[in-house]
This record gives structure tokens, sequence and C-alpha cells, in this order.
């Protein structure tokens, strides 16, 4: 373990094995690290933050900071971060507003400069948040997802698994998986047929989830119910990735963005 002597590092802080803390980071109170994580200098690490095994942060991050959220009372409360993260320079991810609602960031993710995850968020697995990408409180993120430069997500809305959303989207509803996502106001604009390619998706999945994006999102004229209900009976509705579309449709308590 290489800690910089200018680090400023709380007695209550437990730092695991082969870690590197830069020079001027600062960790506060009841702050967990894992093994072999990095921090360059300057990062900020505030109280009652987890960070998994293998992470890296650069300059200026500012991690597990106080909720923004004015119902904020005070409390103990947490941020969770899972494995071989990458946090890059500025980036900014705050805790939970109340004990039982810890922001929650899963493996695997790279955030990049200035990329923002508020209060109470769950990011999973994967993802990717560009320069300036921005998700509001309450904002759940799936596997694979991309968030692309200068995007705003509102709060409580849902970005699905392996789907990708342009740069500067303003986004207010959820974002169906799979999907390519475009524009203020946003919509849909078609299959994330090359993602779906580089990340393993067979040629039957991808062209099954393009009749599914034909049937439910190009006709943005048409009731959305009422064109699942039709989709329900196409062959191609059985299929175990288009399953998870539906059901994602099934769930939205936001609506769509189409």
């Amino acid at each position: 373990m290489a800690i910089h002597p200018t680090a400023v590092i709380s007695p209550t802080a437990e730092i695991g094995d082969n870690c590197e803390i830069g020079p001027y980071c600062i960790i506060g109170d009841r702050v967990v690290i894992g093994n072999e994580t990095k921090l360059h200098s300057h990062v900020v690490i505030q109280s009652d933050t987890t960070m998994g095994e293998r992470c890296e942060a650069f300059p200026f991050a500012a991690i597990g900071g106080l909720t923004q959220d004015l119902k904020y009372q005070g409390e103990r409360t947490q941020l969770i971060i899972g494995n071989e993260n990458t946090f890059r320079e500025n980036t900014t991810i705050h805790r939970g507003t109340t004990p039982d609602s810890a922001t929650t960031i899963g493996d695997h993710n790279l955030f990049l400069c200035y990329a923002h995850v508020a209060h109470d968020c769950t990011v999973h697995n994967h993802a990717i948040f560009s320069n300036n990408a921005t998700i509001a409180g309450h904002v759940t993120v799936g596997d694979h997802a991309i968030i692309s430069g200068l995007s705003a997500v509102h709060q409580f809305c849902r970005v699905g698994e392996h789907s990708m959303i342009a740069g500067l989207a303003r986004i207010v509803k959820d974002v169906p998986p799979f999907m390519i996502i475009e524009g203020n106001p946003s919509s849909t604009r078609g299959l994330n047929s090359i993602g779906l390619q580089r990340r393993g998706f067979s040629e039957n999945d991808i062209r099954t989830l393009k009749t599914a994006y034909k049937k439910l999102f190009l006709k943005k004229d048409i009731n959305l119910a009422k064109q699942l209900e039709d989709f329900l009976d196409h062959e191609d509705a059985k299929n175990a990735k288009v399953q998870r579309l539906i059901n994602f449709i099934e769930t939205t308590e936001r609506g769509l963005v189409r």
C-alpha cells in the first residue's frame, strides 16, 4: 500500500491491500476502499462510502458527497460502489437521501470527465457516462447503457440495458432497452444494432429486436398499449431478449421515449 504523505485519511477509514492514495487526497469517516484501488491526486471520498476492488479515480473526482435533495434531514446515508469502476476528472457521485436508500454503482462502469450521478441512483454494470453526462436523483441505469456527452436524464427515469443516449439529449421518460435515443425533445431513432453486435448478440436476437422496434416505435401516432397487445401474438415476441423489452414497457411509470 502506497499512501502519499499529503493525503488526509480518517482514522475510521478502511484501506485495502495494495492501494495507491495519491497527493492531497481526502478520505472521510467510515470509508471502505477495496484492494488494489488507485486514487490519483486531489480525489475526495466523503464519509460512508464503500468502494470495491481495482477502482481508479482521477484528480478532483468528488465521490460520496451529500445528497442535494431538500428532503435530507442529516441522517447517515451511503454510497456503495462495486469493483473495477473508473472515475475520470471532476466526476461527482452523491450518497442516498435516507438511510434505506443508498446510491449504488455496480461493476466495470466508466465515468468520464464531469459526469454526475445524483442521490438515490442505481447504476448497474458496464455502463459508460461520457463527458458531462448527468443523471438526476432516483434514476436507474441498466447494464451496458451509454449516456453520451452533455445529455441529461430527469429524476425517476429508467435507462434500459444496452441502450444508447446520443449527445445533448434531454430525457424525461424511460429509455427503452436496446434502442438509440436522440434529440430534444428526445425520440427513439432505431435499434442499437452495432452495440448489440459488439456485445455478442446473435443475428436472430438482433433481427427479432428490430422487428419489435418496427412494431412498437415507428408509428408514434398509435397508442403504445394497443401496439403492444397486437405484437404479443407475433412469433418474435417469444424471443427472450424481446421479452425483456416487453417487460420494461409493461412496468414503466413515466412513459417511454418513442
